[in-house]
């Protein structure tokens, strides 16, 4: 069995010394499946109920349309701040433990938003979900950056992207295959299988990751220190809130996505297909940077797809201002957006997270915020100017990709596209 191992040499920031990657007994698939599921219970959560929210809406009294989006919105609040405690946990009490608590803690939520009696005490619910669902998160980066770093890292990042990118094709059609049979609680009821089976195939097959010796105590002073860290490194930061600003995209899409194709389109029967040939492109796009940021290297990838992406969110713009809604001009445009968003998010995250060492669970915690909380309350508020057009949404993307190139410009120095250096190679060993 082929181990997944690496020891990459990289630079970090002064003070978190670089560790020594562990030695995996999982093989490469597997391993990446296993990353992949962890950060698809998140996308599972979010993608499963937009079937649902016209019948949750419906059946609990929801007066406004657009108050339905708050069974997304309200999920991923939860799931955004809470990662800056697990982060500190995971360098603490090690990876296994605190992605058992996290697992254990979706599950149990994902049961009980089955019996909530009201739509208030079902947000409540999602909130809760979405806060155990940020350890999920936490964990399942940390422990690419406990294995890998520089381009191998970016490698790695986009296969596990590519596999998760399955969920959201597959979600929606299952969340209507449920509705088909069952009232609309059972969707919960599959985050809480889901979330279990995962639980099972985590305790039994992934062995811990970081070394007792590598552990940081827990108290205010060295989190703080960690933080400290992570938010003075001029690279992490900054790549940490461009991949904030730009995820607001995604964001305001998943929040705005049901309505758009069925009352903009016309196309509420086939929303869950038009849905997944977005997601299809998304994940194609993380699978053909797996292959190119081994060659290109992540900086110039991630810059020059953030520069296509505004240009084509200006073009769609003004093409839907010139000749109207039709979806033969949004849908080409629009995934051409999402194929070129694809080659940005791993590219930046490795970028973000290359400069860590022993603070890598802190380091993803602190992304994990960046590209979650922040982005949710961006693409939140995007979502809920939804005026019955595309309108809004697309001069949020232009606002977006011109806002997150603004950052990149500052983070370096004005210079984009710039050689980021050869990673070593992951090491595979049989």
């Amino acid at each position: 069995m082929t181990e997944a191992v690496a020891h990459p040499a990289s630079a970090v920031v002064e003070g978190t010394e670089e560790v020594p990657a562990p030695r995996v007994s999982l093989s490469a698939p597997e391993l990446i499946a296993m990353v992949a599921t962890l950060m698809a219970l998140n996308a599972l959560a979010v993608d499963l109920m937009l079937p649902a929210m016209s019948a949750i809406a419906s059946d609990l009294g929801v007066r406004s349309a657009n108050d339905q989006q708050l069974v997304i919105v309200v999920y991923v609040l939860g799931f955004g701040f809470p990662q800056l405690g697990f982060g500190p946990l995971a360098d603490r009490f090690g990876r296994r433990r605190v992605l058992a608590w996290s697992i254990a803690g979706y599950t149990i939520a994902g049961f009980a938003g089955m019996a909530a009696p009201s739509f208030g005490a079902l947000l409540v619910t999602r909130f809760i979900q979405g806060v155990f669902a940020a350890g999920c998160r936490v964990v399942a980066v940390t422990l690419i950056r406990d294995l890998f770093a520089g381009r191998q890292m970016a490698r790695v990042m986009s296969l596990v992207m590519t596999v998760f990118m399955i969920v959201p094709i597959i979600a929606p059609g299952i969340g209507q295959l449920v509705l088909l049979v069952l009232p609309w609680q059972w969707c919960f009821g599959v985050l809480g299988v889901a979330g279990a089976l995962t639980l099972a195939w985590t305790s039994l097959r992934l062995p811990e990751t970081l070394a007792e010796d590598a552990r940081r105590p827990l108290g205010i002073g060295a989190t703080a220190s960690a933080y400290k860290a992570v938010l003075t490194s001029r690279p992490t930061f900054g790549y940490m809130l461009a991949s904030g600003v730009i995820f607001a995209a995604l964001f305001s899409f998943l929040s705005a996505s049901e309505q758009i194709f069925r009352e903009v389109f016309h196309q509420g029967e086939t929303f869950a297909l038009w849905f997944a040939a977005v997601a299809v492109v998304l994940g194609a796009a993380n699978f053909a940077n797996s292959r190119l940021v081994v060659r290109f290297g992540m900086r110039r990838l991630a810059h020059g797809a953030l520069v296509g992406f505004t240009i084509s969110a200006i073009l769609l713009w003004v093409a839907t201002r010139a000749f109207g809604e039709h979806l033969a001009i949004f849908f080409p445009l629009f995934t051409i957006c999402f194929a070129l968003f694809g080659l940005i998010g791993a590219n930046f995250n490795a970028l973000a997270m290359e400069p860590l060492g022993k603070i890598a669970g802190t380091g993803s915690a602190a992304y994990g915020f960046a590209t979650t909380t922040v982005s949710a309350v961006i693409g939140g508020l995007i979502g809920r100017a939804y005026d019955g057009t595309t309108g809004p949404l697309l001069l949020g993307y232009v606002v977006l990709g011109l806002a997150s190139l603004g950052i990149a410009l500052f983070v370096e120095r004005g210079r984009l596209f710039g050689d980021d250096g050869h990673a070593a190679p992951a090491r595979a060993e049989r």
